[in-house]
């Protein structure tokens, strides 16, 4: 027969309001131990990125197109004077260059430089004008280990 505690009721089992943390602690590990195990296993996140190949011969036009800040650029044809523009005019003032190259035979290549405060947005900023405004053969400018 079930007995009677002091207050005269049945004697009733008690829950317990507590988490039993170790089967999420047996699962964290065994995903811990299958994580150190197959991590050797993938394959490392190396980046292939193009290397710069030489030219035959420069070319005899070359046109510099150096980022001041966002709104201000510097143009140069063929190491001659600068010319600080607009971002806007510039792509206009590129193309005209571009023209008069050789009788439009083949465009003078432009490179665009920055320095490494200018946001890499303002760079993307004067590509897309130079490519609307009809400019071809638009490239960055790179610097070698070497020098």
């Amino acid at each position: 027969m079930a007995e009677l505690n002091a207050r005269g009721g049945r004697r009733g089992r008690r829950t317990r309001n507590e988490i039993n943390m170790v089967p999420f602690i047996d699962v964290m590990l065994v995903l811990l131990i299958i994580f150190m195990v197959s991590a050797p296993l993938l394959p490392s996140g190396v980046v292939d990125l193009p290397s710069m190949g030489k030219a035959r011969q420069a070319p005899e036009k070359v046109v510099e197109v150096v980022l001041d800040d966002d709104e201000q650029v510097r143009v140069r044809v063929n190491r001659g004077e600068w010319t600080r523009l607009s971002v806007h005019a510039m792509a206009a003032h590129v193309k005209s260059v571009q023209d008069e190259a050789e009788g439009g035979a083949t465009a003078a290549p432009v490179i665009i430089s920055a320095r490494k405060d200018i946001r890499y947005e303002s760079v993307v900023q004067v590509m897309d004008l130079l490519q609307r405004g009809g400019v071809q053969r638009v490239g960055l400018s790179v610097r070698t280990n070497g020098g």
